[in-house]
């Protein structure tokens, strides 16, 4: 009886946290640059001193739906949306270089270039400051031009490159702080090939319907846990009744 217990108490830990991420994107669904997260599932095998036999599922989000959100013209200089799979690179909190989709970019008090949950972006030789400027302009290679305070209109300089990058062919996590890795550590190289869409903002790609349908399913799959429990329970007790029956 323990098997069938273990077996749905697997199964509804893996829902728990299915709930967890539908319940992220719900949230995130207007979020700009959001990507939807996606429950992966793997064998997680319970440890003993003989044989293996036995595993769980574990459900966690590793990776992410990359396919792109709807893009809106803003006429925002700093605003930029990402073409293709490119990735936009930052600094995450913990100092190593992360990824990100995010595009509505402003600047700190401080001059310091960051997107708009905060997260200092990244340049060709670090994070990015903005001097002050009467103006700003990004190209579609992420170059960013100024014309300095007082200086020609007819005549910007180049500050700084934005690095974007490309995930083909590596393998990137999303972790819990939204932001992309990749796996097992290391960074991105520089794609010269990536481009950018100025003064737009590409917007969340959950599909708000698709999501609600995953959650309806997700109840209805605890609904049939919660029922594999109660046979399991009335199984146990009617073996417990029939071993004290009288002789």
């Amino acid at each position: 009886m323990d098997k069938m217990i273990h077996t749905s108490l697997s199964a509804m830990r893996g829902i728990m946290n299915r709930q967890t991420a539908i319940a992220n994107n719900m949230a995130n669904a207007d979020t700009i640059g959001f990507r939807a997260e996606v429950v992966n599932a793997r064998a997680r095998y319970l440890d003993g001193p003989t044989h293996d036999s036995r595993a769980l599922s574990k459900e966690s989000v590793l990776t992410a739906d990359m396919n792109g959100g709807p893009v809106k013209s803003t006429g925002r200089p700093l605003d930029i949306a990402l073409d293709g799979d490119a990735l936009l690179a930052v600094q995450a909190p913990d100092g190593d270089e992360a990824y990100t989709r995010r595009g509505d970019l402003q600047t700190t008090d401080s001059g310091l270039l960051v997107t708009g949950d905060g997260h200092p972006v990244l340049g060709e030789s670090g994070p990015i400051t903005i001097p002050p400027n009467d103006s700003i302009n990004i190209s579609s290679d992420g170059a960013i031009f100024i014309v300095p305070r007082g200086g020609d209109a007819s005549q910007p300089q180049e500050l700084d490159r934005l690095k974007m990058a490309s995930p083909a062919g590596s393998d990137i996590i999303k972790h819990n702080d939204t932001l992309f890795r990749v796996k097992d550590g290391g960074i991105l190289p520089g794609d010269p090939d990536a481009r950018l869409t100025a003064a737009s903002l590409e917007g969340s790609n959950v599909n708000m319907s698709a999501v609600l349908v995953d959650m309806i399913e997700a109840s209805r799959a605890w609904e049939t846990q919660v029922k594999l429990l109660t046979t399991a329970k009335d199984l146990d007790e009617s073996g417990a009744r029939i071993m004290s029956m009288p002789t």
